[in-house]
């Protein structure tokens, strides 16, 4: 993924839970970053704020155009909003063991409570997009106003209004969207009769009205209201019962329970360690097993906006880190449905790819929209341009998830031993390529890393040989085991600085790189070497607990908040575990309020900057908590 300029300057966020208006810390319409909880359903993920408005929520799939995405363009690209009439102030968790968010309201006249979910079946996800959103009065009474109001600069069309036997659909492009629910204050043929309100708030109109679904209605203590908004991509839509939308939330909610009853871990950071297992959950596509590296596009990464890019794509880098972290949570099915899916994407191909969509396809070009951006810094783009690049370290992500699927107790088939074969002998051959590396840099170069990769794969590869799941040639064999010391001496000549002490970034920089940390315990070079990187990586590239990617880029963009998470780990690892610790505790203390985490943080000031929530943040926290586990263990 492109990784660009960010602004360093911006206001620190989530500095309390005070609100004006209704609308929560928003600069020109526009919340902070910091400020979203997601949920999902196994296909899509929404974004909401802490205001109540779902800002980001494309539908049916998560890589569908959006027709919410008012975080890339607060005028026109479409909202589902929730809040109280007036000043109020909110708190928000998770229900516990889940991706279900419930906000608490308070206001001067009560308190309410709005639960958030988008439902699952009885039989898993749901076949279409189903948004809940439920709200039950606590004490006193408390006004509430609520608008789904899509927008079409994804789409490609304006919003429809369209009237049916059935009521009112919406439809923007092929996405068609209706909407239910109970006590909701709106009065349309979609509104039992039982449940009107009487309180004359609005009511759809004739053919050429609103084009959205608005209303109004007051919580009392013990009340109930329910809107549900449901989605389909050209294809026929499901028109459900308020109140089995209503029951289909408390399924929900037991739906991830029972998942995170067999989710198993018992180290240090527990709380944090589930929550981002639950994030990792959230960018499974379920229908192909795919992990998309985050659930957004466009949000900026530089204040100019030049690098505004589109994350809802599947890496194989990513892919990789994420099975070996689900491994050690006992986490069977989504381990295989993404070593299956990767596997059976290559094939297809009979090409090892940098990233693909979500179902398994080479992606396309890149698209500028109409969207303004996140707080006016646009372009947002569909689509990702470094699909075209030659990153050599892929070859280490797609062999090292094959070993480690494998040392988990599972079995390679024939074919795949074959591609695997096919993918080793292109390490050996492509190696002293330039390329762009793992930070898909526009300039190739002989990176170190990207070196140190290619090693990698070639030992993995002789691994698998050896535990008797791929079968090479001879001469293949002979050829990997050749390239691992022509390798090994290229880096020592090369990679390797006197005057530094320390791997740099390519030959003949002076330049440090935080991805050397990804190489700590792989078995590459002298550990007094890697020991040595990883202390000056430490002094030169941190700032408190956060990390920037490589020398000089402190100037140009906030910390990446994986690298901090490899430090921690590389310094565990490499038995200073005292130190690990504090920096785990500082770098998790620095989430949000419901422990999610952007691509980078603004050291200085906390901002999050980037799409959200960032699949390999999560990642490097999983990865380095249960190393932690691992080497206090063995201390």
């Amino acid at each position: 993924m492109p990784r660009s300029d960010a602004p360093r300057s911006e206001t620190p966020e989530g500095a309390g839970p005070s609100h004006a208006g209704g609308r929560l810390e928003r600069t020109d319409g526009y919340a902070d970053l910091r400020g979203y909880a997601v949920i999902g359903d196994g296909r899509t993920v929404a974004a909401v704020a802490r205001d109540g408005c779902i800002d980001w929520l494309p539908m049916p799939a998560l890589d569908s155009s959006p027709v919410f995405a008012a975080l890339v363009d607060a005028e026109r690209g479409g909202h589902v909003s929730m809040r109280p009439v007036g000043p109020f102030e909110s708190r928000r968790e998770y229900v516990p063991g889940t991706n279900v968010l419930r906000t608490t309201f308070h206001t001067p006249t009560g308190e309410a409570v709005v639960t958030d979910a988008l439902v699952t079946g009885v039989a898993g996800r749901l076949p279409w997009a189903e948004l809940a959103r439920r709200v039950e009065g606590i004490s006193g009474q408390v006004d509430f106003t609520w608008e789904v109001a899509p927008g079409g600069l994804f789409a490609e069309g304006e919003v429809q209004r369209i009237e049916t036997l059935h009521g009112p659909v919406l439809k923007v492009g092929t996405i068609d969207l209706v909407l239910v629910g109970f006590e909701h204050g709106r009065t349309d043929p979609h509104t039992p009769a039982s449940t009107e309100a009487s309180d004359g708030s609005p009511v759809f109109g004739p053919s050429d009205g609103p084009r959205r679904f608005e209303g109004a209605f007051t919580t009392t203590a013990g009340s109930r209201h329910l809107i549900a908004l449901c989605g389909t991509d050209d294809e026929p839509i499901h028109l459900p019962d308020p109140h089995i939308v209503d029951q289909g939330i408390d399924r929900t909610i037991e739906n991830w329970a029972n998942w995170s009853t067999v989710f198993r871990y018992d180290g240090p950071w527990a709380e944090a360690v589930h929550r981002s297992a639950l994030a990792l959950k959230l960018l499974i596509y379920s229908p192909t097993g795919a992990i998309a590296a985050a659930a957004t596009t466009g949000l900026p990464e530089n204040a100019d906006g030049k690098k505004n890019y589109d994350y809802r794509f599947a890496w194989v880098r990513d892919l990789s880190y994420t099975v070996g972290a689900l491994t050690h949570f006992g986490l069977r099915e989504e381990t295989h449905a993404a070593v299956s899916w990767v596997l059976t994407t290559m094939k297809r191909h009979q090409e090892l790819g940098i990233f693909y969509t979500l179902q398994g396809r080479t992606p396309g070009g890149v698209e500028k929209t109409a969207a303004a951006g996140w707080r006016g810094i646009g372009p947002v783009r569909v689509g990702n341009p470094a699909s075209g690049q030659l990153q050599l370290g892929v070859y280490a992500d797609v062999l090292g998830v094959m070993r480690q699927y494998v040392e988990a107790g599972n079995i390679l088939d024939g074919n795949t031993g074959v591609l695997l074969e096919q993918f080793a002998n292109n390490a050996c051959r492509m190696w002293e390529s330039k390329d762009s590396g793992m930070w898909e840099l526009p300039k190739k170069r002989h990176y170190t890393t990207s070196k140190i990769g290619c090693w990698r794969a070639l030992d993995d590869a002789c691994r698998l040989a050896e535990l008797g799941e791929i079968a090479p040639a001879p001469e293949s064999l002979a050829r990997w085991k050749k390239n691992l010391r022509l390798i090994e001496r290229w880096i020592a000549r090369h990679g390797w600085s006197e005057k530094r002490q320390a791997y740099v970034m390519y030959p003949g920089s002076t330049a440090l790189d935080a991805s050397v940390l990804l190489h700590t315990t792989t078995g590459f070079g002298p550990e007094e070497r890697m020991r040595a990187t990883v202390e000056r990586i430490r002094d030169e590239l941190a700032v408190g607990p956060h990390v920037y990617r490589y020398t000089g880029v402190n100037e140009e963009e906030g910390s990446f908040v994986a690298c901090g998470f490899w430090l921690a780990q590389s310094l565990a690892e490499l038995g200073s575990l005292t130190e690990a610790d504090e920096r785990m505790d500082a770098l998790i203390g620095s989430a949000n309020d419901v422990g999610l985490f952007s691509e980078m943080i603004d050291p200085t000031g906390g901002a999050f900057l980037g799409n959200l929530p960032q699949g390999l943040s999560h990642l490097a926290l999983v990865n380095a908590a249960t190393a932690i586990a691992e080497a206090r263990r063995g201390e």
